[in-house]
């Protein structure tokens, strides 16, 4: 459990989350189309996940 909570606190894994963060509320506001956020949010989860995957591989 621990080192699942130290892999939780990379950098990596707080920017994808903040990123994220960002994008959800810019477009709740309506500051940003809907597809806009799908197109950064698809990016940055499918970056995390490529980079998760080539780490155990």
């Amino acid at each position: 459990m621990r080192k699942n909570l130290a892999d939780l606190i990379k950098v990596k894994t707080i920017v994808t989350f903040v990123v994220l963060g960002i994008f959800s509320v810019l477009s709740l506001k309506g500051s940003i189309t809907s597809d806009n956020v799908m197109i950064i949010v698809s990016s940055v989860i499918s970056f995390y996940f490529g980079t998760q995957a080539e780490k155990r591989g």
